[in-house]
């Protein structure tokens, strides 16, 4: 066998042990947990939302862990630290706060299916789902164009300004994608009543963003003249 071919397959193992086999492995994990626990909230096994929300979310998340392990492991690596040690309190907080509502989001979700507190048809649950299969296609091509995607608040060495493919739309796509999820995880596991916490979700965003803009604009350089000429922050033509 030859030097580079010994190489190729040397790395493909690591590949396999280090990246897919955990992958596949927290996939299964997740949609049983997951799954279960969605089902135990809402009362019954058969709650279909539940399990077709729990394969595609678990798929996706470990499908991006996977591809960004593969295709860019330092922005995987960024993105598992939550909060950063140069991060304000407000920000760390904020972190987990949002953790926590999406967690709350699901259970009310589900605790809307137990008490039928709304009826929601089918074929929104089935737009719901589509609205998260698209909120982690643009994660993808953020991440794609952007290796400072960063889970915390701050800059890194080298770091550059993007200015190309979504942030040529508008200066903060990652949140176009949140803004999908918190829309579409209501709607896919069947509950009008937790869009409500849409409308909570969306003001913490707008203050996540301004702060994360001032740090940006005093380190980053070349932002300031970035958000000259890309005015929009996170929807074209509304702010």
């Amino acid at each position: 066998m030859e030097p580079n071919t010994q190489s190729t397959s040397k790395t493909t193992r690591n590949i396999l042990k280090s990246v897919l086999l955990p992958g596949l492995r927290n996939f299964l994990i997740g949609v049983i947990a997951l799954g279960a626990a969605l089902c135990l909230l809402a009362g019954r096994l058969g709650y279909w939302q539940g399990w077709v929300f729990s394969v595609l979310f678990s798929g996706l998340t470990n499908g991006q862990g996977i591809y960004l392990g593969i295709k860019d492991p330092q922005l995987l690596e960024r993105r598992t630290h939550i909060a950063a040690s140069g991060e304000s309190r407000g920000q760390k907080i904020f972190i987990l706060v949002a953790l926590a509502a999406n967690a709350c989001l699901m259970i009310f979700s589900a605790l809307d299916q137990r008490f039928r507190w709304s009826q929601v048809p089918a074929l929104v649950s089935v737009f719901g789902n589509g609205l998260l299969v698209l909120s982690f296609i643009v994660y993808y091509f953020v991440f794609r164009e952007n290796s400072y995607a960063a889970s915390s608040i701050q800059t890194f060495a080298g770091q550059k300004v993007i200015s190309t493919g979504p942030y040529a739309l508008v200066r903060h796509p990652k949140y176009v994608g949140d803004l999908f999820l918190v829309i579409g995880t209501p709607l896919a596991l069947g509950s009008w009543w937790a869009l409500v916490f849409v409308l909570l979700t969306i003001p913490a965003l707008m203050w996540r963003i301004l702060d994360e803009e001032k740090l940006l604009k005093k380190d980053l350089p070349g932002y300031i003249e970035y958000t000259q000429k890309v005015n929009y922050r996170l929807l074209p033509a509304i702010w």
